[in-house]
């Protein structure tokens, strides 16, 4: 027997941080594919510190209907490694909504890796995803655990946004950039979610330990990306969408860059761990397709106004994170700080309903990969492709989450034996794109244009 397989445990998923705002999302989600006869969710537990609380998180997900009796109810607390140790053997994968990940991961991730148990997050924190890649790559490589955090709105939209329109430059054309915009939309005002909010002005204030750690770390190659990088303005009017745009620190573009990086380590991807010959043609087919490009987010807004509110919300950030009492300040009162962005209330289930985004990647490169090397030649062709789903934080990021679950559940065999990894450079191959167009989010190519100067 190998010695990295445990006993077979007693359920499939485990959701950790069941009943919080975004876990009991989860929960819902997840119960639509429980013990259905296409689906390998036969068994589910959630965990948390308190039952009752979990409970009435299963409950709620559940109605109208009556909560299923087979779903269990685990006790667990991310600072009790014991308990973590416990989850771990009782499950194939931990779904893990507890953050901010920076100061609740790392525990979970840790028993993870020590058991072979799989992991998958919705962080959207950079210092926290590349420090557990640092700590915990080699260990979760030889266990078997597979590592996926960022498997939520941040950055499955993204990552797969990008490998979407790379995949439109046929030969022989190649992008040089493909810029994400985000436009949120909603028939009523939403607030955005209060741990989102946390985790970035912890980020904000920690941004020095992520530079600290990427200095630490050996240096990987770089992707190949043709033609010179182009230093587009951090403010623009872009007409194409009809939107004011303006540029995003984002999770999304450091790991969007993270998978090109492994791409180019990997050429044809990650091969899986016991893949049929079907299966490994079809993943190096795939990888073959995708050219890497520079990548930026913008966020979007109809007005000169919006985009002041969010240029308020980075002031605030920038300006206050850095000291105890400005954190203080930014997390007591987030109306204030974010002109009404964030509050510590979630939004009610209508006002989720009522949202929604769409994510536009606009690509620029060359009709002829020769052109690009050709000095200053600018770009002569555009791409315009789009993602638009349900509300980002309680409804898409649920059914990110749960459909990447869904392939490491039925899938296992042709993805990666073990480590900790970005969700584009796992799933990228996979069915995934399909899997997130039947459950409600849509990819589509808008244009293809020679760019007329």
């Amino acid at each position: 027997m190998d010695p990295t397989q445990k006993p077979n445990p007693i359920y499939d998923i485990v959701i950790l941080g069941a009943s919080g705002f975004t876990g009991k999302y989860v929960v819902r989600e997840a119960l639509k594919f429980f013990q259905t006869p296409s689906s390998p969710l036969k068994s589910l537990a959630l965990a948390g510190r308190n039952p009752t609380r979990l409970t009435q998180s299963l409950q709620w997900a559940a109605h109208p209907n009556s909560p299923p009796s087979s779903v269990a109810i685990l006790t667990a607390d991310t600072s009790d490694p014991d308990s973590l140790r416990r989850l771990c053997s009782q499950t194939k994968l931990i779904l893990n909504c507890v953050g901010p990940f920076r100061i609740h991961g790392d525990p979970v991730v840790s028993a993870c890796a020590d058991s072979g148990c799989d992991y998958l997050d919705i962080s959207g924190e950079p210092e926290f995803m590349e420090r557990m890649e640092a700590k915990y790559h080699e260990r979760a490589e030889a266990t078997g655990s597979l590592i996926v955090s960022a498997c939520g709105f941040d950055s499955i939209p993204a990552e797969l946004g990008l490998l979407f329109n790379s995949r439109q430059w046929e030969p022989p054309s190649v992008p040089n950039q493909i810029e994400a915009y985000l436009r949120l939309e909603s028939d009523k005002k939403i607030a955005g979610n209060f741990g989102t909010y946390e985790s970035a002005v912890l980020g904000v204030a920690n941004a020095d330990k992520l530079k600290e750690l990427r200095r630490s770390r050996p240096r990987r190659p770089r992707p190949t990306i043709h033609g010179p990088a182009a230093k587009g303005p951090a403010l623009e009017n872009q007409k194409k969408i009809g939107l004011w745009a303006l540029k995003l620190p984002s999770a999304d573009a450091v790991v969007v860059r993270r998978t090109l990086t492994t791409l180019t380590e990997k050429p044809h991807g990650l091969p899986g761990v016991n893949e049929n010959p079907d299966q490994i043609q079809k993943r190096e087919a795939y990888w073959s397709t995708i050219k890497p490009a520079h990548f930026g987010v913008k966020i979007t807004s109809k007005s000169l106004f919006g985009i002041f509110q969010y240029i308020t919300l980075g002031v605030s950030l920038g300006l206050l994170s850095k000291f105890s009492f400005g954190r203080w300040l930014l997390l007591k009162f987030p109306s204030v700080f974010s002109a009404g962005v964030f509050q510590k209330k979630g939004p009610s289930e209508e006002e989720v309903e009522s949202a929604t985004f769409k994510m536009w990647f606009i690509g620029r490169g060359y009709s002829e990969e020769s052109l690009a090397s050709q000095g200053n030649t600018k770009p002569d062709m555009e791409i315009i492709t789009r993602i638009s789903g349900p509300e980002i934080g309680y409804i898409t990021t649920p059914i990110a989450l749960v459909q990447c679950g869904l392939i490491v559940l039925g899938q296992r065999e042709s993805l990666v034996k073990g480590g900790v990894y970005t969700p584009g450079i796992v799933f990228g191959s996979t069915d995934i794109q399909q899997r997130l167009e039947e459950n409600g989010i849509s990819f589509e190519v808008i244009s293809k244009n020679k760019i007329q100067e």
